[in-house]
């Protein structure tokens, strides 16, 4: 009930027309809604207490996670997302389409307040992992409208607190902030569902870092080595310099939570199996559209949706395939 009403703060939202909601002249450094400042304080967190951002591309939703008075993450709010390309999976070629898949770090310099789409920020694909195995691409960005060629598009409105929230936190101690981009959550169910995807082996490195988060509530460290993601290794001879090469021996211990977690998921992954409960994975025409906006591109059409997500009227990009996609939302 907490993750829908989150959302329905920015249903509501898109309702209205978002030119009467934005200071388009200073819209790099429009403070932080107050009614999102009074949700930090109600949950303990300081304006510049670092961030963290999760992405998931089935879902259509982007989480920001805020560090609060325990030190550890809290979540904050989560932001429908209006729209990204491709189809599950990671971005591996210039003109994919493919919004990126991974672990990404942002720093000050990647935020970009003069940006085509309002205001965005650089990912920073592709990571040092991602260079090694030649993926190629550049400028793919977490961005305002509804338009996307490899992007995460969240309306002008949604941005702009993002950005908001984004450059305080990088004001204060955090030098970059993390960003961990998901195929879907990664749940028992939804990984047996996709088990025969060609990305499984990849995912399931992904689900590594996910499991650590979820667990501990604090940002995993990003490894690279033996063509893969390693998450809070301790390897002898320090950090691994080459991304291809097989992974130095570790002296890691044990985490008996993280551990525990990743048991329990294996076993009910298991049993999805046995059950026969593992449904068939749903191929994306072109990227997908959070419920919400999807209801209103029904609604409204996409030149009148096109108006209400952006400033500057940015056309939803193919809206033809996202109306086409038979994916079911019944449990929204």
């Amino acid at each position: 009930m907490l993750r829908i009403g989150l959302i329905g703060l920015i249903a509501v939202m898109v309702t209205g027309c978002v030119s009467s909601m934005l200071d388009v002249e200073g819209k790099a450094t429009q403070p932080i809604p107050s009614a999102l400042l009074a949700e930090m304080s109600r949950k303990s967190m300081s304006p510049s207490a670092p961030i963290l951002v999760r992405i998931f591309k089935h879902e259509s939703e982007l989480e920001i996670w805020k560090q609060d008075s325990s030190g550890k993450f809290a979540l904050l709010k989560i932001y429908p997302m209006c729209r990204w390309s491709g189809t599950l999976g990671p971005k591996k070629r210039e003109g994919d389409r493919q919004a990126p898949e991974g672990f990404y770090h942002v720093s000050a310099g990647m935020l970009n307040p003069n940006s085509e789409y309002f205001l965005s920020f650089n990912l920073g694909y592709p990571n040092r992992l991602e260079a090694a195995l030649g993926y190629t691409g550049d400028a793919l960005m977490v961005h305002g409208a509804c338009s996307s060629s490899g992007c995460y598009a969240l309306t002008d409105e949604g941005v702009s607190e993002i950005f908001a929230v984004a450059r305080e936190a990088l004001k204060g101690s955090q030098t970059a902030f993390q960003v961990q981009a998901f195929p879907f959550r990664m749940t028992p169910q939804n990984m047996a569902d996709h088990r025969d995807d060609p990305n499984f082996a990849f995912w399931s490195d992904l689900k590594h870092g996910y499991d650590i988060f979820e667990v501990k509530k604090r940002q995993p460290r990003v490894s690279y080595c033996g063509g893969r993601y390693a998450f809070d290794g301790q390897f002898q001879g320090g950090e691994p310099p080459n991304p291809l090469a097989a992974c130095p021996p570790t002296t890691n211990e044990v985490v008996p939570l993280i551990a525990n977690k990743t048991e329990a998921d294996r076993l009910a992954f298991e049993r999805i199996l046995e059950n026969g409960t593992a449904l068939a994975a749903h191929g994306y025409v072109d990227g997908g559209m959070h419920p919400t906006f999807r209801r209103l591109l029904e609604q409204v059409g996409a030149e009148k949706m096109a108006k209400r997500t952006s400033l500057t009227s940015v056309p939803i990009s193919r809206p033809d395939a996202v109306l086409a996609d038979p994916h079911s939302r019944q449990d929204w």
